[in-house]
């Protein structure tokens, strides 16, 4: 398979598919350690796609197939425009009728461990085409390392403008 450069958010690729347009602010709380027990943790990022690549089942790639893969690479910026680290992820196309559905799979590289999140996108095809923007979504924390070590809790990621997406990661 050859892959299909994307030039847009479009499929769910969506944990981390974000592209630089517009310049956004996002705001980091740090409420203690991801493992307290008791404590909530909120981290606020925004996420710029540097990699995306698509490899459709079926020749062309148009309409969406089940079993479409994207791969995606993202930087992740803090409320201060710094970058604090990146993403790296795949999303599978598991369903292209009645809105589409994938599902994802993403690390989240960060200061002192990683975390992964994944699970499914709904509504991300219209008429077997991404949709533009894709609609928000929450996804499952599975697992963390170092400082993320346990972690659980839910990612929710949104687009705020054209071509940039906030990340909104709530550790329990």
């Amino acid at each position: 398979m050859r892959p299909i450069r994307a030039a847009c958010l479009g499929t769910a690729t969506a944990l981390v598919a974000l592209l630089a347009c517009a310049s956004v602010e996002a705001a980091a709380t740090d409420t203690g350690s991801a493992h307290a027990k008791g404590a909530d943790r909120v981290i606020t990022l925004i996420g710029v796609l540097r990699q995306q690549s698509r490899f459709p089942v079926k020749p062309g790639g148009i309409p969406a197939a089940q079993g479409d893969r994207t791969v995606v690479r993202s930087d992740l910026y803090d409320k201060n425009r710094k970058k604090v680290g990146e993403t790296g992820g795949t999303c599978t196309t598991t369903r292209t009728t009645g809105g589409g559905a994938e599902v994802c799979v993403v690390t989240y590289t960060l200061p002192g461990g990683q975390l992964s999140a994944q699970g499914m996108v709904f509504g991300i095809l219209t008429q077997g085409r991404p949709t533009i923007p894709p609609p928000p979504f929450d996804n499952a924390i599975t697992g963390g390392t170092g400082v993320f070590d346990r972690a659980h809790g839910q990612v929710h990621a949104e687009t705020i403008a054209p071509n940039t997406r906030r990340f909104t990661i709530d550790l329990d």
